[in-house]
């Protein structure tokens, strides 16, 4: 509805009402466009659109792929959106990613934990409702600003900027976009999965990731330890996560299903299986086993017949059976193709290397099955991305008989090759890298899930070695105020951000000419009137 279509509304609804005293039908359309989004569930179909829609145009070209990052805070996710608003002029492809792992670390009662669920479940769906509610002020924050800006038009004179600030507000984008949600392995069994899912729907979840790991001994995917489930008991999550979406009416819901398999060399269980060829059977078949007669049986062996052979996995002291090394690029195809298959949109490969044929490589076989599978990726801070395409380069331009003597590839990391055409072939490929594994590898999504938590911690200590140090009050001044006034950061006019300038206009609305409002003469933002 445009915005004098609402106005008009709502004088027709205050014209019914004799006792409706001091209320403003101009007052009322700005409040409704300053809370388009009134419940989480509001949002969840919303942005589920969006999902779904960007998923259909990167199908037709994978130069359309989508982004985002990690978020701990809603303040972060609120920054974000406002700096992509102001040097992109849109959020199109652009999404917030919360990361289970900066939950755990950042968000738990229990101070900083390892990313092994171990932190309350509720603590989830809390941030991404936070996430939305600075989301939605941030909207009503910059709505406030163009309506200021329209009243000042109207008390000069000037129609055509009225005119020109009024279409601006109809055609205004919102900062609300998808967020893709980590629910980790589920918090417990399929029904722990469900209600978990349900209450961050309701938050505002548009997108759900689960990984195949058991709960219980749920690792962070970049440690070693990793465990997974038989793919009965995660298609039973994954059908959990749509009976939640469907149950809150967000039929466009999506489940992204993550594959740790290429770095777990353990499962918690062997899988059922009631004939050859199977899924069971398939997953059982990964396992490191060795053939055994009856007299060699020990006691309380765990076997398992194959091929008319009758095999004895291996199992650990922590009663968890291992698989054969080298196979996990293969059980991650099988993952990935039973997923899809039963239910889930997309993909998660969880890597040790940023690597686009490593990943490449696996999204072929899938997509000889399933070919519009398509994958969100971690471009983790885990990966030493410096190291990793510095070696990558160093390897290739071996094996082509390049002399490579003038390098050392035990010292790649060193700040000498950061200007050598190694070291500038390296970063090349780590810029490109995006756009080169979403028309490789069928990347539809690039996340990175904990650069806010990286960037806090180098930019504080940075700020407490010039302010503590002999800099003083000028470490915070020329580090921080001078380049926030300079590159346009709204936050340095901090009270607005916090919402006072949306309070003064309630607080006319409410008390009209009585109103005793923050923004007057001797708020010192004005200084930062400039």
């Amino acid at each position: 509805m445009a915005y004098q279509e609402r106005i008009n509304s709502a004088q027709e609804i205050i014209a019914g009402r004799d006792n409706w005293t001091g209320i403003d039908s101009e007052a009322v359309a700005r409040m409704q466009l300053q809370n388009r989004f009134r419940t989480g569930l509001d949002i969840a179909r919303y942005t589920a659109a969006i999902m779904r829609r960007d998923m259909r145009a990167y199908d037709g070209d994978s130069s359309l792929y989508t982004q985002s990052l990690g978020c701990w805070h809603g303040f972060i996710g609120q920054q974000k959106m406002i700096a992509i608003k102001k040097h992109f002029g849109s959020t199109d492809r652009r999404y917030l990613y919360l990361s289970g792992w900066m939950v755990a670390a950042l968000r738990s009662q229990f101070g900083p934990l390892p990313d092994q669920s171990m932190h309350e479940k509720t603590s989830v769906p809390a941030l991404i409702e936070e996430l939305y509610t600075f989301l939605r002020q941030t909207d009503a924050r910059e709505l406030g600003l163009l309506f200021r800006e329209v009243d000042r038009a109207r008390e000069a004179g000037d129609s055509v900027r009225e005119r020109q600030l009024l279409q601006t507000v109809d055609k205004f984008q919102t900062h609300v976009v998808p967020i893709i949600a980590d629910i980790d392995a589920g918090f417990g069994n399929a029904e722990a999965t469900y209600l978990l899912a349900k209450k961050m729907i309701e938050a505002g979840a548009c997108a759900l990731q689960i990984e195949n790991q058991v709960s219980d001994e749920k690792q962070c995917g970049h440690q070693d330890g990793k465990v997974t489930v038989p793919h009965d008991e995660f298609i039973a999550k994954i059908r959990a996560i749509r009976y939640a979406f469907l149950e809150l009416g967000v039929e466009e819901g999506i489940i992204v299903a993550r594959t740790d398999s290429l770095g777990a060399g353990l499962t918690k269980q062997i899988a059922y299986s009631e004939k050859s060829g199977d899924i069971g059977d398939l997953y059982n078949s990964y396992l490191e086993c060795e053939e055994v007669s009856e007299g060699t049986i020990r006691h309380n062996d765990v076997l398992v017949r194959r091929d008319g052979k009758i095999l004895r996995p291996k199992r650990l002291r922590s009663n968890l059976f291992q698989f054969r090394e080298g196979t996990g690029a293969d059980r991650c195809v099988l993952d990935c193709i039973n997923a899809l298959n039963n239910g889930a949109d997309l993909l998660w490969i969880e890597t040790e290397k940023p690597h686009i044929e490593q990943i490449a490589s696996m999204v072929d076989r899938i997509r000889e099955k399933i070919p519009n599978a398509k994958l969100v990726y971690n471009n983790s801070p885990s990966f030493n991305w410096t190291l990793n395409f510095r070696q990558q380069v160093f390897d290739e331009w071996g094996k082509s008989g390049r002399d490579m003597t003038v390098y050392d590839r035990s010292k790649l990391m060193s700040a000498d090759y950061d200007d050598t055409e190694l070291g500038r072939e390296a970063d090349e490929r780590i810029r490109t890298f995006q756009q080169d594994a979403a028309k490789r590898a069928g990347i539809f999504h690039h996340l990175i899930t904990l650069p806010t938590y990286h960037t806090a911690a180098l930019s504080t200590d940075n700020l407490a070695k010039e302010y503590f140090g002999e800099a003083g009050m000028l470490g915070y001044v020329a580090g921080v105020q001078r380049k926030e006034i300079r590159e346009g950061i709204a936050c340095v006019k901090h009270q607005n951000m916090a919402g006072s300038d949306i309070g003064d206009d309630h607080k006319e609305y409410f008390a009209g000419e009585a109103a005793l409002k923050a923004g007057g003469a001797h708020n010192t933002m004005n200084q930062f009137a400039a």
